[in-house]
């Protein structure tokens, strides 16, 4: 399996993807066109208005793209896409979209089979194995909160660390993952923003400037460095 999962499409003062481009060069090196799943965005912008943001993301790589939606029979369409890209948004709308169409499991097995899949905030939220961790607010339901599974934890996208400066009195990010460690047992990591996640079969690999956040469940929360990396 080939993943990268990164924790946002965008840094501040930065262009769409730009943190990630020599990663995306390398990643998307033996494809000239890839399909993006734009299904994480609510009303405020409209599937193709969000294709064309991915698309225009993707032209310094001379990579053409194309909006999942606007395949005419993508169950068989998808196999002359070289890859897969998520992008960020509601991951509650994403997955319940993902199940309305049918898409999930198409996604999930050619993911599985091969194909390199991409995911930028809500797409990486997609990529563990629910989506109990995302931030956002649930406004919509999909049938299940189980996820692809590509990975055997759950990410925390834009991971914030506590403002011993703030006086806010709300649970902080650790706070909340302790809860869900409460009822749920697998693993998560916080990944804060310009970092990202990069699989190559079973392979894992923090990339980027920062640590992240590992969490499991019943054990003190320790920093994960940038390098390979496992569960057991």
């Amino acid at each position: 399996m080939k993943l990268l999962l990164a924790s946002t499409s965008k840094l501040f003062g930065q262009k769409y993807l730009e943190y990630l481009r020599e990663e995306i060069e390398v990643f998307f090196n033996h494809t000239d066109q890839i399909v993006f799943v734009p299904y994480a965005r609510p009303g405020a912008i409209s599937w193709d208005d969000y294709t064309a943001i991915a698309r225009e993301g993707f032209l310094p790589f001379r990579i053409k793209v194309k909006g999942i939606h606007e395949l005419d029979h993508p169950f068989r369409q998808l196999s002359d896409f070289g890859g897969i890209f998520t992008g960020g948004g509601n991951t509650f709308l994403l997955l319940k979209t993902l199940y309305e169409t049918e898409h999930f499991t198409l996604l999930r097995e050619k993911v599985i089979n091969g194909a390199p899949y991409m995911g930028s905030s809500a797409g990486s939220n997609v990529a563990g194995l629910s989506i109990g961790t995302t931030n956002d607010m649930p406004i919509v339901y999909p049938p299940d909160f189980a996820a692809f599974g590509f990975v055997p934890f759950n990410i925390n996208p834009h991971y914030v660390d506590p403002d011993p400066t703030s006086r806010h009195m709300g649970e902080t990010r650790e706070q909340r993952i302790l809860e869900f460690h409460h009822f749920n047992p697998q693993p998560v990591i916080g990944l804060r923003e310009g970092s990202w996640i990069q699989v190559s079969d079973k392979l894992f690999e923090l990339k980027g400037p920062y640590t992240a956040r590992l969490f499991r469940r019943d054990s003190i929360p320790i920093e994960l460095e940038p390098g390979r990396f496992d569960l057991n």
